[in-house]
């Protein structure tokens, strides 16, 4: 099989970002900085141009995915936890608060990747009204929604200590609060609506709409100046060395568990599309009350 189309192409951009991330933090070479994260997105393109033309992968539904997810997740635990709270030194100004970021920053490239996951869905969707596309872009914005939520709490906890206020209205915090209600909207949609097509529609629109902010969403510290700190990437404060560890072990796990919760989410929407088929099918051969 070829293993640009084993993955969809929002995985394939993700693992680019994290190389980058990865790599801003700590002293890297031009390979780890400029031309993996390059190769990386030329892999997403040759996905997507393989998925342009078919539904998602199947495998998503196979039970050995979801078993080595799952154990992938459970092994990365007690080595992330211990790098958190055992290896990472205490930051001297922010004490032990400062280890929120831990989870705060792998939280919120995890709703990057479940909310771009579903605005990509939405788009196929559209174009190729394909079932499963749609089963993909609820997965993503049920997920995206749940890691929003984690970024919008560990945030303000880290911000009662460095700003003494629990929120304030800085352009990164705004934009994230913007795009989690879209996606709390797409969801409510979703599931209150009557799921017809012309439901599925706005639904879709307002993923794709949640999914253009998503880059406002990270650069609107260096377009508009906020209080919200910049640690990684260009311009960043950087981390001691003894605390690259405990960030790298948070992407993967965050990252793993993203991932996991997708597949499972994606797999229980799939069922259900099935479930309304068959119940349709069965209504329409008397066999059945409609809606019963």
């Amino acid at each position: 099989m070829n293993a640009s189309a084993f993955f969809p192409p929002i995985l394939w951009l993700g693992l680019a970002a994290l190389v980058m991330v990865g790599a801003s933090s700590v002293e890297g070479t031009s390979f780890f900085r400029i031309i993996l994260p390059i190769a990386l997105a030329g892999v997403a393109a040759s996905s997507l141009r393989h998925h342009l033309r078919t539904p998602p992968p199947t495998f998503l539904e196979h039970s050995k995915v979801v078993l080595a997810l799952g154990a992938m997740a459970f092994v990365l635990i007690p080595p992330t936890l211990y790098a958190i709270f055992i290896h990472a030194p205490v930051e001297l100004q922010m004490g032990i608060v400062q280890k929120i970021f831990y989870f705060h920053v792998p939280s919120a490239y995890a709703m990057y990747l479940a909310f771009g996951t579903s605005g990509a869905g939405c788009l196929l969707y559209l174009w190729r009204k394909h079932p499963r596309w749609d089963a993909l872009a609820v997965a993503g914005g049920e997920v995206g929604l749940v890691f929003c939520a984690m970024v919008l709490f560990t945030g303000p906890l880290w911000a009662r200590k460095a700003w003494g206020t629990y929120w304030t209205w800085d352009p990164r915090l705004t934009t994230t609060l913007l795009v989690g209600l879209i996606f709390m909207a797409f969801n409510i949609l979703r599931h209150f609506g009557e799921g017809g097509e012309s439901e599925k529609r706005f639904a879709a629109a307002l993923a794709a709409l949640g999914l253009l902010l998503l880059p406002v969403i990270h650069y609107s510290v260096q377009k508009w100046r906020g209080q919200h700190p910049t640690v990684i990437g260009k311009g960043g404060g950087g981390i001691h060395p003894d605390m690259v560890p405990a960030l790298v072990l948070g992407f993967a796990l965050f990252s793993a568990l993203a991932i996991l919760f997708l597949v499972l989410r994606y797999r229980i929407e799939t069922i259900r599309q099935r479930t309304r088929e068959l119940e349709a099918e069965l209504a329409l051969k008397g066999l059945i009350e409609e809606g019963s």
